[in-house]
């Protein structure tokens, strides 16, 4: 799907890129603006679209970034590319953001270099998502079922979830896009072992035997990992993660941990992230 994209983007593609500075590794819109949706969001032709670039060499990119679309960035271009990075690379999710800017047309997979360690990355990533969604579900479920749950993903620990946001917005995002789900994620479930798919009637069957779960539990990335071990880890205790999540994997209630655990992550993330705004405006004031 991806390399479709890239070859079907033609001329709107290179318009959007040719505001950037070229040295791109990757670049993906991602978001409820970027497929269609159902019900009151479904006219998105003025919707705004979230998109990510991947870049080898982050200094350089805000660097030649800046000099190209200085007004692109908040208070902190005054403090030069170098801070930029800083704050990229070691505070919340990794990922240097700049909103509200106004750029040309709407794309899924805009461009991506054939570097195995990225695609590889990408890879673990949509397995990552199939696994956390397993463990919040049942043993039998729809192919629906598991879609929302993966793109429900996204949404963990977003307050605007509980306040403002539509609360069907997750199910108006799968519904009208089964399709690409399953293309994106088919072959992953064909090759699980743990997983019976059949794909003609559009259910799964997954193992939710402790030994199963623990299987899972176990190939979570390290970050939820330890979220959860931190969750379940009684005080003074200070046992080690594969300790906790065999306790889980046995546990009932598994789902529903593996669940908090990704909200903590979040919280974790947003709470990190405002420290450093906070720490930099007294520096700055």
């Amino acid at each position: 799907m991806a390399l479709q994209a890239l070859q079907s983007s033609g001329v709107t593609f290179r318009r959007i890129l040719s505001h950037f500075p070229e040295e791109l590794s990757l670049a993906f819109a991602y978001g409820s603006g970027v497929y269609r949706q159902a019900g009151p969001n479904s006219d998105q032709k003025n919707a705004m679209l979230d998109f990510v670039f991947t870049v080898d060499d982050p200094v350089a990119w805000h660097s030649k970034n800046l000099k190209k679309n200085w007004n692109h960035y908040s208070f902190l271009k005054v403090l030069g590319p170098k801070i930029i990075t800083s704050i990229q690379n070691n505070y919340g999710a990794g990922v240097y953001y700049n909103s509200l800017i106004m750029c040309d047309g709407r794309v899924k997979i805009v461009t991506m270099n054939e570097d195995i360690t990225l695609r590889s990355a990408l890879d673990r990533n949509l397995k990552s998502a199939v696994t956390a969604a397993f463990l919040m579900l049942p043993e039998s479920f729809s192919e629906e079922d598991l879609f929302i749950e993966i793109a429900g993903l996204s949404y963990s620990g977003d307050f605007r979830m509980l306040v403002g946001e539509d609360k069907t917005k997750v199910l108006n995002i799968v519904k009208p896009n089964v399709a690409h789900f399953r293309e994106l994620y088919g072959s992953i479930l064909q090759e699980n072992p743990q997983v019976v798919y059949k794909s003609q009637q559009g259910r799964l069957e997954i193992d939710k035997s402790p030994e199963g779960q623990f299987t899972q539990l176990m190939t979570l990335p390290k970050s939820l990992q330890q979220q959860i071990n931190h969750i379940m880890d009684p005080p003074g205790k200070n046992r080690d993660v594969e300790e906790t999540l065999f306790q889980v994997a046995h546990d009932p209630d598994c789902g529903d941990v593996v669940r908090l655990g990704m909200k903590k992550s979040v919280i974790y993330s947003s709470l990190k992230l405002h420290k450093m705004w906070t720490g930099w405006l007294r520096k700055t004031s």
